[in-house]
């Protein structure tokens, strides 16, 4: 079934046809290590996904992290968590001498096997291998050079923010970055080394995956880190003083998370001189999701229209107020560049016609999550009946309660009018929300994993504003029912949804 304006706006195959896919982020598989990895349990997750007729795959952003784990507050927009490499490709390789691919004990430890594989593929690297590498790192320069240097003086600085390091080095002065270049060296080229060791990883599980009908769904935060490559190296496109400080902060308002609203802490663009740069750095950064992405989710994407200003000095967000942004001259120049822009709309929480208007104008998708659609009456936007074509319809998201936790949840009244709206007086949660999903006339309908699995509320991935034990989850396969993928395949196929 095609959709009107599919074609010319950029989402192509991805919403040619009905789908139904999973959301695990990939430090949520299985496996001996601290997180799972790019190793065979991504491999085998990709078959379970297959085996139940789901052609898509969501996680969240794949950067690396503070030591929050934060996969929306990274120290990179580009380089790709070096803590995803699966140590087992690596002796695969022969890189690793064999037993050094055991799960370390800590981060420390694992730092020192991917340094011990970056000196055995300098010792038993193919020539083909190492043409690939010097072809790697000369493509990807732009950023490449900036997020090793930073990722060096941040290690040496004792994983300092870089608004903490010596004036020289925190102004960027060349005499000082010159100097830096000469004695780091070895860390530099040892962070190039990882990146193009996970570049190398994540594509061979991409073709994997895409040959078996499978597209990655990644997701792309709005905003950047204050501590982060990109901010260090581009301090003109940001909003901060002289010495690098925030003069205001992102965040939203109250909302249905939090009363006090959400003070994020990122940084705001200075959007006037992103414009007169042609809005270089955000084509640079779209490069790299479309490279690394079949679909990418574009996380507030309310903020491109306009955005919650908080003041630094603020504890809360209550104190904000709504700033205009360049959306509409932005996802020009991006359609322009890219002409296909496989893109979807994170367009959730308080929405104006203003942001409505600017989604639509570039044919986005938008979302609707059913754990949003039971209050407000018949006309809620999230209740199935009120769905359109070109969006996303998920049970729940990262951010949400898992579906049998949140329906534990719910007063006697609500439940009974979940179980009245889907029909469901006694089918045991999530089933029931699942169906409603599948059955949607969304394009694409995704399942938090959490959801086939019908796990409750210790098993959620985030609580949105609580700042500690979120990003942890993880699961085994002995917990996923033996059923799950044939009795998901049969609802993927009876909704119009399955595998082809």
């Amino acid at each position: 079934m095609a959709i009107s304006g599919i074609a010319d706006k950029g989402l192509a195959d991805a919403f040619a046809a009905r789908r139904a896919g999973l959301l695990l982020h990939p430090t949520s598989l299985p496996g001996p290590g601290e997180h799972g990895d790019l190793g065979p349990e991504a491999y085998r997750f990709v078959d379970f996904l297959q085996s139940a007729g789901c052609s898509v795959w969501q996680m969240l952003p794949l950067g690396p992290t503070h030591a929050d784990r934060s996969p929306y507050q990274c120290l990179s927009v580009h380089a790709g968590n070096s803590e995803l490499i699966s140590l087992q490709a690596l002796s695969d390789e022969g890189w690793l001498e064999h037993g050094d691919d055991r799960p370390p004990p800590d981060r420390g430890a694992r730092q020192a096997r991917l340094e011990a594989a970056y000196n055995g593929f300098l010792s038993h690297g193919t020539d083909a291998q190492r043409a690939e590498y010097r072809r790697f790192v000369e493509h990807h320069r732009a950023w490449l050079d900036d997020y090793a240097l930073y990722t060096a003086l941040r290690a040496e600085h004792q994983d300092r923010a870089w608004l903490d390091w010596p004036i020289s080095l925190r102004d960027r002065q060349p005499a000082a970055l010159e100097e830096a270049y000469r004695r780091l060296a070895g860390p530099i080229e040892q962070a190039r080394f990882e990146q193009f060791v996970f570049d190398r990883q994540w594509h061979d599980l991409r073709r994997y995956a895409n040959e078996r009908g499978v597209l990655l769904f990644g997701d792309m935060p709005i905003f950047v880190a204050h501590d982060s490559a990109e901010v260090w190296a581009h301090r003109e496109f940001f909003a901060l003083d002289a010495q690098g400080r925030q003069e205001v902060v992102a965040g939203v308002p109250p909302d249905y998370f939090s009363e006090t609203g959400q003070r994020w802490g990122n940084p705001h663009y200075r959007w006037d001189r992103l414009e007169a740069d042609g809005f270089g750095w955000w084509v640079q950064r779209m490069a790299t999701q479309l490279r690394l992405f079949d679909l990418t989710r574009v996380d507030h994407f309310r903020g491109f229209q306009a955005y919650w200003e908080i003041p630094a000095e603020a504890q809360t967000a209550i104190d904000g107020r709504w700033v205009e942004a360049p959306g509409e001259a932005l996802f020009t120049r991006l359609h322009e560049h890219f002409h296909q822009l496989p893109l979807v709309a994170e367009d959730l929480g308080y929405i104006t016609p203003e942001v409505e208007a600017l989604r639509r104008q570039f044919a986005l998708p938008g979302m609707k999550v059913l754990q949003f659609a039971f209050g407000g009456g018949p006309d809620n936007p999230y209740l199935p009946h009120n769905h359109e074509l070109l969006s996303v319809v998920y049970t729940g998201t990262h951010d949400n309660d898992t579906t049998v936790g949140w329906f534990n949840a719910l007063a006697d009244e609500a439940e009974a009018y979940v179980r009245d709206y889907l029909a469901a007086p006694k089918e045991a949660m999530p089933w029931p929300l699942i169906r409603a999903a599948l059955a949607s006339v969304a394009q694409l309908a995704v399942l938090p994993m959490q959801d086939v699995m019908a796990l409750g509320s210790e098993h959620r991935m985030n609580v949105p504003g609580v700042s500690s034990d979120n990003w942890r989850w993880r699961f085994e396969w002995d917990q996923v029912p033996a059923d799950a993928a044939t009795r998901l395949h049969h609802l993927v196929g009876l909704y119009g949804r399955a595998l082809r």
